[in-house]
């Protein structure tokens, strides 16, 4: 899913979208820009380009680990026979072991059925031949105000509707702000507290019937369903060998990745979970190892990104979290307002925030908003791995200017001896 389907396809586009925005912006750096336009079917060129090089790269490395690599629809017959059904016929496979890494797969709406033309899941948004002249966005997560975002910056008009009370839910609401007035900036109409009721084709454009505290009608060119993510665990035979799957379809799994089957592990989205194609990975590894005897375990400590415009990023406990696990804590922050390299880049929206335990100071959580967050995130994780506190991150020379000071000083802010951010005498 993440590399044909998801992340990097998505990740191309929003790209393409952030730089042709800087691009229209450019005369806050003094640079005039006159007659610049996106022409789409390069750009589909350019993103099918970086998938298919990815591609190529993983099936190079499956020949030079001598893999054998078979194309087709696997089902198990039974806890150690596997049936794939190829363009050349039907093949069966005897096995030892076995990893199910069947993925995940666009939550359907009952109401709505999508028809890849007008009425589209994500993978199909990412294929649409133009930019759609007006979107609405049912969902409000990651998947729906990254594409609404994208698609804003290259033109449509975008709605997004979103059933629970804030957008992003389960995310921590002050790192949502931020994103919020960029969402307004972009034109982007945010409908909470709302449900989608049906969908009717008018000419050529979809009449959509919403429901909040009252009735309302509007329309638009294309409707992206984005209301989540299923495990893609039916039609693969999963009932013939019995593993345990929760009330949703998702395989249960323990922190080696087996299943109720010893022999057979899974692993990614199939499991539930933060569905993160870095987990995935990760899980792999730990299943891979344990089938080869060697002792590794599946740690909980998984950062998340958010890819939209300021970025978010997020990692361990947030402040909620921590205050209702009975921990006392500190916290500090450190805005990109102030920090020399956002201001050079003219991304200044968002901050940096730690949340460390007080009397130890090992730090417990890192939240970020803001320009490139999503590579910072991996200091902040690597961090609360190795039992980090604020005294080793605050003796680690940062180089300047760099956005990574803003980890830095949020640290320091801690202690009370952030020095570009005033907070009084110091408290130690």
């Amino acid at each position: 899913v993440c590399l044909n389907r998801g992340c990097i396809p998505s990740k191309a586009l929003i790209e393409v979208a952030n730089f042709y925005k800087k691009i229209q912006n450019a005369k806050v750096m003094g640079i005039q820009v006159k007659g610049v336009a996106v022409d789409f079917p390069s750009v589909k060129k350019f993103k099918s380009g970086v998938v298919e090089r990815l591609v190529k790269g993983v099936l190079q490395l499956i020949k030079q680990h001598k893999i054998r690599y078979v194309v087709g629809k696997g089902s198990f017959l039974d806890e150690h026979i596997i049936e794939i059904q190829t363009e050349s016929g039907i093949q069966k496979l005897k096995f030892e072991k076995a990893i199910i890494a069947t993925g995940s797969l666009s939550k359907p709406l009952p109401s709505f059925q999508v028809d890849k033309k007008r009425i589209l899941f994500s993978e199909d948004l990412l294929e649409i031949s133009k930019v759609s002249d007006s979107l609405v966005i049912l969902g409000g997560g990651y998947i729906g105000l990254e594409m609404g975002e994208l698609f804003a910056k290259l033109g449509s008009k975008v709605t997004v509707v979103e059933a629970m009370e804030e957008i992003l839910p389960g995310v921590d609401p002050f790192l949502i702000r931020p994103l919020k007035k960029k969402l307004e900036s972009l034109g982007i109409k945010i409908l909470t507290k709302t449900m989608a009721k049906e969908v009717k084709q008018q000419g050529d454009k979809i009449k959509i019937t919403l429901q909040s505290e009252a009735q309302q009608t509007i329309s638009a060119s294309h409707i992206l369903v984005a209301v989540g993510r299923i495990p893609n665990s039916k039609n693969c035979g999963l009932e013939k060998i019995n593993v345990d799957m929760d009330e949703k379809g998702f395989i249960k799994v323990n922190d080696t990745q087996q299943t109720s089957l010893p022999h057979v592990y899974a692993i990614g989205d199939v499991c539930g979970g933060m569905m993160l194609a870095h987990k995935a990975s990760r899980e792999g590894i730990v299943a891979a190892s344990h089938i080869a005897g060697k002792i590794d375990m599946m740690d909980s400590l998984v950062p998340a990104v958010i890819f939209t415009d300021p970025e978010i990023a997020y990692v361990g406990m947030s402040e909620d979290q921590a205050k209702k696990a009975g921990i006392e804590i500190s916290t500090g922050m450190f805005s990109f307002a102030v920090n020399g390299r956002a201001m050079t880049l003219a991304e200044e929206e968002g901050f940096v925030r730690v949340i460390a335990e007080k009397n130890s100071k090992r730090i417990l959580g890192v939240q970020m908003v803001g320009p490139h967050v999503s590579d910072l995130i991996s200091e902040a994780t690597l961090g609360i791995e190795i039992g980090a506190t604020i005294e080793d991150f605050a003796l680690t020379i940062h180089p300047h200017p760099t956005l990574s000071e803003a980890v830095h000083e949020a640290m320091e802010g801690v202690l009370g001896v952030s020095i570009h951010r005033y907070q009084g005498r110091a408290r130690n």
